[in-house]
């Protein structure tokens, strides 16, 4: 029986890593949210959260290529802690859930800028698309976290009162933060002895 040289294990080891697939999240919509903070009447900050985030993130650190997200929010979830406040942004003045009842997050490439993970896509809100990149500080089998900076306008949520010492009630800049948490949904690796 011929014995397997150091060598020869190696290259067994490295072909098997090599032919591993990306493994598939599961996004755990009890457990996520997408949280936002805005400025209000110039002096406090608004936040809030959606409270319901389903999807699946393929997540491959040595081949970022294979890598991707595809997250959908339940707009009508919106909660920032007051009722009155919660159902104006669920009206035509802002979301307008009765006719866009979600807000989806599809991913267009992963890339890693100084050791920073960036992940670029298309957001679907109020019926527009746009593009934005996320800041991706933190990835791993449990989760992920991701930021973003966007102009709400962009998507059409323009809904504003001027001060009456001057100013307007809602700034425009909105601040995101998605906090994920999966569970793996199919884990795929591939080796030669199968």
């Amino acid at each position: 029986m011929r014995m397997s040289t150091p060598l020869s294990m190696g290259v067994l080891i490295l072909s098997g890593c090599l032919l591993a697939k990306p493994v598939v999240y599961e996004i755990d919509p009890a457990a996520s949210v997408a949280q936002f903070s805005v400025r209000h009447m110039m002096v406090t900050t608004v936040t809030g959260e959606f409270r319901k985030v389903s999807g699946t993130i393929v997540y491959d650190p040595a081949n970022l290529g294979s890598s991707n997200i595809d997250a959908t929010i339940d707009a009508s979830t919106v909660n920032t802690s007051q009722a009155k406040r919660d159902a104006h942004l669920r009206s035509a003045d802002f979301f307008d859930i009765t006719k866009f009842p979600s807000i989806r997050f599809k991913s267009s490439e992963f890339k890693r800028i100084n050791g920073q993970l960036q992940v670029r896509g298309d957001l679907t809100m109020h019926g527009i698309t746009r593009e934005v990149t996320l800041a991706v500080p933190a990835i791993d089998e449990t989760g992920a976290t991701a930021t973003a900076t966007i102009n709400r306008k962009e998507w059409g949520l323009t809904w504003n009162k001027i001060l009456e010492g001057g100013g307007l009630t809602v700034s425009d800049e909105v601040q995101i933060t998605l906090k994920i948490r999966t569970a793996p949904k199919v884990s795929e690796t591939t080796s030669q002895f199968e």
